[in-house]
């Protein structure tokens, strides 16, 4: 039965099966989640398996190893959702009832581990190798003052729940608008990620998991905007920590967890791309520590699927594109990204990528496996068929024949050839080429957004001949793309009455300001990885070194606007944490190049050579793949 077959959805889970998941502390009844009481948890324990952190480096072992085994003794007790589950009993996520299926329960993920004996422990350690290790320790670069500032800010950022991290604030901004802290004293998913990644190439794990295991606690709560509620895989925007009375008593109070969905939020737009980041950094978690325990508990098995059977539900969409509203991603203002915006495309292969890497192989999900295959065949396709244009590209669509009505259409969009922009014609260079911004019927947004290209490069959402022309484009329109400060968000900036009617004269979103062409430092760990990956890292290079010449003297800030990025953005806050942590990522990625390599996908060619649709050649409709002049897979 489809995900969205029924009309009718069944709610009893939301609350009622937070309260018995989640015992709250020390008593009464909060509509948040609470502390953790101090009794054992009613749950029995998953067998946990110690992984040898191999894919790790050593520097990432010796951090992360002495700091898991001291914890092992007397583990601090967060909350129920930290600590492991097991699959026994009625008590668990195996019973979560997922929106749309007319009230059936979803079958008990069964996680096989093969009965095999222990590993044999280590060979000690010799005296050579310990003299070699230290003087490798010893060689390693003295961190700059900008460096030791920037950390110090991030720690100062972090975010406690009962005592412990559990992630950090988006800006610790002390000047003009820390009477009004909007929502920006509160904890993204989305500009998390960087700081995860900041923290656990230095070791730090401990508030990553709980970062993790937190949101996804979120993820069941119910949630309605106006006696509507979305799907139960949506995850929040953002949360916040806030301490109420216990009890209704003002001498007693408690923390507790304050979730945004989108409901409180500007334009309360739909946070699309939380779901996705969170599976993302889910996989990273794993590759960097090495602790794969945590992609294996029943729980996050759940949370993951909760989100991709929201992503892969049917719908009336022809396209293998997720169809998202204004606001969906980063850019979070009516910017004109409705449709297929590839940012969020991006992400979505990556979350399809990583997914297939981390879900437990059973029958219960063999159907969800063979679903993703099909859905990131089709959209690796289409997005490198359809979303790439370059300088022969740009000339086919200039001499397009429009309405044309046959499938084998050459102009399958209706895209009309005086779409094309007048700053498009000389702008695209003779090497090399990017992915357009959005693609529907008779409409392509030829705006490059720096985001969605990056995350192609570093999903292997493009080919790698596709890659290389992005990168190229960068390199060539450096002082349009970089100017002052990287890296623009997107370009070119929408002026005059295309501003009036697409933003609708949003006062933020300004010409060359914020999301309409402002400069945005943060993005400088995705462009480090993407350069890392296709093997350019002296590009990373320069654009960090161009951002360190004022970063630390501007006091970080969240964006820079004018056309170049000469100017701290107008309402731009100040020590922004994502400025912070991408800046402090990106030197760690180019200290420590390999650490990139398991935090990106390669190609997947098998992937790529077959076809989902089944269509034969003698069919009455042909494969869309079969018949593509410009498809490559190279």
């Amino acid at each position: 039965m489809g995900i969205a077959a029924a009309a009718t959805t069944v709610r009893p889970c939301c609350r009622i099966l937070a309260a018995r998941l989640f015992p709250k502390c020390p008593r009464g009844a909060a509509p948040f989640p609470m502390c953790p009481r101090k009794s054992p948890s009613p749950f029995p324990k998953c067998p946990r398996r110690r992984r040898r952190p191999h894919l790790a480096p050593a520097w990432i072992r010796a951090a992360v190893a002495p700091a898991a085994d001291a914890a092992a003794p007397g583990r601090r007790r967060l909350s129920t959702t930290v600590d492991p589950r097991g699959g026994g009993g009625d008590k668990g996520f195996e019973r979560i009832y997922i929106q749309g299926i007319g009230g059936a329960a979803v079958k008990p993920i069964v996680i096989e581990r093969p009965d095999a004996a222990a590993p044999p422990p280590p060979p000690p350690e010799s005296a050579a190798e310990r003299v070699e290790e230290e003087a490798a320790a010893a060689e390693v670069r003295e961190e700059t003052a900008m460096e030791r500032e920037a950390w110090g800010l991030l720690r100062g950022a972090v975010v406690r729940y009962c005592g412990s991290p559990v992630g950090t604030v988006a800006a610790s901004d002390v000047g003009a608008f820390r009477e009004d802290p909007l929502n920006y004293d509160q904890v993204f998913i989305r500009d998390f990620v960087p700081s995860a990644l900041a923290f656990l190439l230095k070791g730090e794990t401990e508030i990553v998991r709980n970062f993790l295991l937190h949101t996804l606690q979120l993820q069941s709560w119910e949630k309605t905007v106006d006696c509507y509620s979305p799907g139960q895989g949506l995850m929040p925007a953002s949360f916040k920590v806030r301490t109420v009375p216990l009890d209704g008593s003002n001498e007693a109070f408690e923390e507790v967890l304050d979730p945004d969905f989108g409901e409180s939020a500007i334009g309360r737009v739909a946070p699309v791309d939380s779901g996705l980041w969170w599976i993302v950094l889910l996989r990273a978690y794993g590759k960097i520590t090495g602790d794969y325990s945590l992609q294996e508990r029943v729980d996050v098995q759940t949370g993951i699927k909760l989100i991709l059977n929201l992503c892969l539900s049917d719908g009336f969409d022809m396209f293998p594109t997720l169809l998202v509203t204004d606001g969906s991603c980063m850019i979070d203002r009516r910017m004109g990204i409705h449709g297929h915006p590839l940012e969020i495309q991006a992400l979505f292969y990556s979350a399809l990528r990583c997914s297939r890497e981390m879900i437990t192989v059973n029958d219960g999900s063999k159907g969800l496996i063979r679903a993703i295959n099909n859905r990131l065949s089709a959209l690796s396709f289409h997005i490198r068929e359809y979303y790439w244009v370059d300088m022969p590209k740009i000339n086919e669509i200039y001499r397009y024949k429009t309405e044309e009505y046959s499938q084998d259409a050459t102009n399958k969009f209706n895209i009309y050839p005086d779409q094309i922009p007048s700053w498009l014609v000389d702008w695209i260079p003779e090497k090399g080429g990017y992915l357009i911004g959005n693609l529907q019927p008779a409409h392509m947004d030829f705006r490059f957004f720096s985001l969605g290209n990056l995350w192609a490069i570093v999903s292997s959402l493009t080919t790698p001949k596709q890659a290389e022309g992005i990168l190229n484009l960068i390199e060539e329109k450096w002082d349009d793309l970089m100017g002052n400060m990287p890296l623009k968000i997107c370009y070119p900036a929408l002026e005059y009455e295309e501003w009036r009617i697409i933003t609708g004269s949003d006062p933020k979103n300004t010409p060359w300001s914020y999301h309409n062409g402002g400069s945005w430092p943060t993005l400088l760990w995705q462009f480090t990885l993407a350069c890392i990956k296709m093997g350019r890292p002296e590009l990373a290079r320069k654009a960090v070194a161009l951002a360190e010449k004022r970063l630390s003297n501007d006091q970080w800030p969240e964006y820079y606007d004018t056309q170049t990025g000469r100017f701290i953005g107008k309402q731009s806050r100040l020590y922004q944490t994502w400025t912070i942590a991408g800046f402090l990522t990106s030197k760690m990625l180019l200290e420590n190049p390999e650490m990139a390599s398991i935090l990106t996908c390669d190609e997947d060619l098998e992937l790529l050579e077959g076809c989902a649709c089944k269509l034969t050649k003698a069919g009455r409709t042909k494969c869309s793949r079969r018949l593509a002049k410009k498809q490559v897979l190279y």
